[in-house]
């Protein structure tokens, strides 16, 4: 299981918890707090993985639509 899973794990074991009417108000408030801090974690993951994909498009699309000064591909066409 990779980190992003391992998280999700552990964050989906605290809201099952959290939903359980007969927990103390202590426990409750310790694993609130530790399910922020990993939904922090898990967006960080997120929006590096993101970053990465957005590189690799942006890196696919220059190679696959070559265009010259004006803005215009190899066909004329204007490339948005």
């Amino acid at each position: 299981m990779d980190l992003f899973e391992s998280k999700m794990k552990r964050l989906e074991e605290i809201v099952e918890r959290l939903e359980e009417r007969e927990i103390p108000l202590g426990e409750s408030l310790s694993l609130f707090e530790e399910g922020v801090a990993l939904v922090r974690e898990l967006d960080g993951i997120l929006q590096g993985a993101e970053g990465k994909i957005r590189m690799l498009m942006e890196d696919l699309r220059l190679k696959e639509l070559p265009w010259d000064e004006t803005g215009k591909g190899d066909e004329g066409d204007e490339i948005r």
